[in-house]
C-alpha cells in the first residue's frame, strides 16, 4: 500500500527543461505523448502538461488547453435537450452558441499507481485550478475526448455527455460544468 497522506505527492508543472524519467500508464498513445510530445505542445503553445510526482517519480499526468463548447446547428431531439441542460442554469439573455472551457487533452496514470484514487485527484485538482485561481480569461466548463475505457472513470466523476453522435465512435465528448459546484 502507498501512503500519499505523506505530502509527497507534487504536482509540477512542465517546462521545457523538466526531465522526464520513463512512464507506464499501460497505453502506448499516452506514454507516448509525455515521453516525445508534451514538451512539443508547450513550446506550440498548444497544451500545458502537470505532472504528478511521488518520490522523485512520475505518477501521473495530465494536460490542459482552452476549448469552447460548442452546440452544433444541427441537433437531434435529444442533443437539443442535452444542450437545453446545460443552458438552463443560464439565464436566457446569457447565453451563447460557445462556452469557455478548459480540455483536459490527457489523463494518465501509471500502472503501478492505479487504484489510489489519483485521477479522481487531477479532476479535482483541475476544477479548483479554475475555481479558486484567477485567470486572464473566463472558463464555465471542462471538457474532455474520452476514451471509451474511461467513460465510467468521468461520469462517476461528474461528466456528462455532450453529444449522442459519438455514442459508438472510440472516444466520447463530455463536460462538466464548474458551476454545478
Amino acid at each position: 500500500m502507498i501512503d500519499f497522506a505523506g505530502g509527497n505527492l507534487q504536482l509540477i508543472r512542465l517546462e521545457e527543461d523538466t526531465p522526464i524519467s520513463s512512464f507506464d500508464c499501460g497505453d502506448m498513445d499516452l506514454n507516448d505523448f509525455l515521453l516525445n510530445d508534451a514538451k512539443n505542445y508547450l513550446k506550440s503553445m498548444l497544451a500545458v502538461t502537470y505532472l504528478y510526482t511521488f518520490e522523485g517519480k512520475i505518477v501521473a499526468y495530465f494536460c490542459l488547453s482552452y476549448d469552447g463548447l460548442t452546440r452544433t446547428a444541427i441537433l437531434t431531439e435529444e442533443e437539443k435537450a442535452l444542450w437545453n441542460k446545460v443552458g438552463r442554469k443560464i439565464p436566457n439573455n446569457k447565453r451563447r452558441k460557445t462556452y469557455p472551457s478548459v480540455k483536459i487533452g490527457r489523463l494518465a496514470v501509471a500502472k503501478k499507481y492505479a487504484g489510489y484514487g489519483i485521477g479522481r485527484r487531477i479532476i479535482d485538482t483541475v476544477t479548483m485550478m479554475y475555481l479558486t485561481k484567477q485567470h486572464h480569461a473566463a472558463c464555465r466548463f471542462i471538457t474532455v475526448d474520452a476514451y471509451r475505457i474511461a467513460l465510467s472513470f468521468y461520469e462517476k466523476a461528474g461528466f456528462r455527455y455532450l453529444t449522442t453522435k459519438d455514442t459508438d465512435e472510440d472516444t466520447r465528448a463530455m463536460y462538466f460544468d464548474l458551476k454545478a459546484i
